[in-house]
Formats: structure tokens, C-alpha cells, sequence
């Protein structure tokens, strides 16, 4: 059974995700196109390195589908077990790759070109990218984890406890110490981050 998708009114992703159990293959359209690039940008960010990232989200959204015949509602919303997933794939990856040397693993190329910035400002801004790729890569996994989540995501402190199975006050309490230890970091990079020294 396929229900017509109507563009006025917007059907939630657990809603999507039961007409998918039930053979629809429109709502496995719609809940891919607006799930995958939300859980792609949480692992680009996580891990730095594209390629990497597009295996994990695709790996998170197989899951998905492999339980939507199972998923109970009412339990958690499906992009908070979404997130949770990709951010244990993640999580996993940098743990393997602590013997390559997290410098390393921070690619080239993970951010999306800027529309039309002259070739100064697209390298400054080159530049704190690196920057600021590398000063997260110095972070604690879970520091990390709770950063990226809070201000590179968007999302709110209760839905980060929900991802990463924490308390609100833990989020907190990652999030402020790894804002301090990214600052730290980056003290020392203000010509690295195209600062001068009036600011």
C-alpha cells in the first residue's frame, strides 16, 4: 500500500518510517532524503573525512530500515536513534583508527565550497577549517561527540542526553569542558585562523 505523500502537510519521520515497514517505497524516499544529510554532516564532522562519513550514514539509515518492521512507537523519535547509531559508528571508527594518528584521518575537502568568496577569504577560511578539525581531533571522544552534537548540529541539550544515553547535566558538562579545551587549542592558531592581532 502506497499513501500519497501530499506536499502541504508534513508527515512525521515515525509515520514514514511505519509506511516503509508496510511496503511503501515513496516514504522510504522522503524519510532517506531528509534523514541522510542530517546524519552525514554529524559523521563528516565526527570523523573528518568524507568518505568515511558517507559509509557510516549509509550504514545508520541500513539499520533503520532493517528494524522499521520492529520499531515501537512512542519509544524515541527515529532521528534521535538515528543520530544515536551514527554516532556509535563514529564513535567506533575513531576508536580503530586511534593507531593512524587522529591528524592524519582529518582529510581534505570535507567542507562544501563556499558560493563565490574572493581567494583570501576562502583561505582564511580554509585555514580555520583546519584549525578547527584538528583542535577537535585533539578532544576526548565523547567531548567531541557532545560538541559537534551542540553547536556544529544544532541540536538541544535533552535530544544530545537522548543520542549519547546521558543525563541533561553530563551534556552540559561535556559540552562546557569541551568548549574550553577547543579554545585552549586554538589559542596559539590566530594566524593559522587568519586573525590578526587588533582581532
Amino acid at each position: 500500500m502506497t499513501m500519497p505523500l501530499d506536499a502541504d502537510v508534513e508527515v512525521t519521520d515515525e509515520a514514514l518510517l511505519a509506511l516503509y515497514a508496510g511496503g511503501d517505497r515513496a516514504a522510504a524516499r522522503s524519510l532517506t532524503l531528509r534523514l541522510t544529510p542530517r546524519v552525514l554532516s554529524l559523521a563528516i564532522r565526527m570523523l573528518g573525512d568524507r568518505a568515511e562519513a558517507e559509509d557510516v550514514a549509509q550504514e545508520a539509515m541500513l539499520r533503520l530500515w532493517k528494524i522499521a518492521p520492529d520499531w515501537r512507537s512512542g519509544e524515541a523519535q527515529v532521528s534521535t536513534w538515528l543520530y544515536r547509531v551514527a554516532s556509535n559508528l563514529c564513535t567506533d571508527r575513531l576508536r580503530r583508527r586511534r593507531g593512524i594518528g587522529l591528524q592524519d584521518a582529518f582529510g581534505e575537502g570535507m567542507e562544501p565550497e563556499d558560493e563565490a568568496p574572493g581567494a583570501e577569504e576562502r583561505l582564511h577560511a580554509e585555514h580555520r577549517m583546519r584549525a578547527l578539525r584538528s583542535a577537535l581531533g585533539e578532544l576526548p571522544e565523547r567531548q567531541r561527540q557532545a560538541v559537534v552534537l551542540r553547536h556544529l548540529e544544532g541540536l538541544s541539550n535533552p535530544q544530545i542526553a537522548a543520542v549519547m544515553e546521558i543525563g541533561v547535566e553530563a551534556v552540559e558538562s561535556l559540552t562546557a569542558r569541551g568548549k574550553r579545551a577547543l579554545a585552549a587549542r586554538l589559542t596559539g592558531r590566530r594566524a593559522e585562523l587568519g586573525l590578526n592581532d587588533d582581532g
